[in-house]
């Protein structure tokens, strides 16, 4: 829990060799401003030129595949968006497709806002995507966030994983006395079953890991250690980003 934020492994190595700030801190600071300057942008050119820095940036940073991976279920909702927001916004009409017409002025929306959702899904990923649970919690714990959110988002993180393997190990039992997955009742009815397990389980570890927390003296408040102020580097490379978001905002009000 008491992890130091400015520790860096592996590809965070790589990442940090770029202009991102060791202080995780002001890598979340960062990231925020990145997130909102995207999301004001208006001009079509301005976020495909944004995109493409980032993405470039990320590529050289050496973000592993399986974090790349992440990001399907991000594009998958964009090539959705480019498919039907043509047809829901008025302009020049550019083909028709039965009773709908595609305009201009809506494949320019959706390219604008494509360009924007996947800048700032490789952004988060670029600053936030190696950087493990406890160290997120003690980062957001030193920049006052309420211990409330700071909990649930460590113990969420944490759990996920164990009831993704509770499912996966029921799957498997499933699958060891023959069940095979068919669209009829037999199926419907087996897969409640395991999701009513499955959240019965989880309910019982819950109960058991309150116990031993409560065993081990918590108290509401997880023991993270004191964090380090930022080092000249850290706000040289924060400014060096703000001066990026910022720089990128004017041109597009240009």
């Amino acid at each position: 829990m008491g992890a130091r934020t400015s520790e860096l492994t592996g590809s965070e190595t790589r990442i940090a060799a770029l202009v991102l700030p060791r202080d995780l801190r002001l890598r979340l600071v960062a990231a925020f401003l990145g997130v909102a300057a995207l999301s004001q942008l208006h001009e079509l050119h301005v976020a495909a030129t944004a995109l493409l820095t980032i993405v470039l940036v990320t590529l050289a940073a050496g973000i592993e595949r399986r974090l790349l991976r992440r990001l399907v279920h991000v594009e998958g909702f964009v090539l959705l968006l480019l498919a039907t927001l043509p047809f829901a916004v008025e302009g020049n009409p550019l083909f028709t497709l039965g009773p709908l017409t595609a305009s201009a002025e809506g494949f320019a929306r959706a390219g604008l806002v494509a360009c924007k959702v996947s800048a700032a899904a490789f952004l988060l990923m670029l600053f936030l995507g190696t950087v493990d649970a406890n160290r997120l919690g003690s980062a957001l714990q030193s920049l006052r966030v309420p211990e409330t959110i700071v909990r649930l988002l460590v113990m969420t993180v944490r759990y996920l994983t164990l009831i993704r393997q509770e499912a996966h190990r029921l799957r498997e039992s499933m699958r060891a006395r023959a069940f095979r997955p068919r669209s009829n009742r037999h199926t419907w009815r087996s897969y409640g079953y395991l999701i009513g397990m499955l959240l019965v389980r989880a309910l019982e570890r819950a109960q058991r890991v309150e116990e031993a927390m409560r065993c081990r003296g918590y108290a509401g408040r997880f023991p993270y250690a004191a964090i380090p102020a930022p080092g000249l580097r850290e706000w040289a490379a924060f400014a060096v980003l703000a001066g990026f978001f910022t720089a990128a905002l004017l041109w597009d009000r240009l």
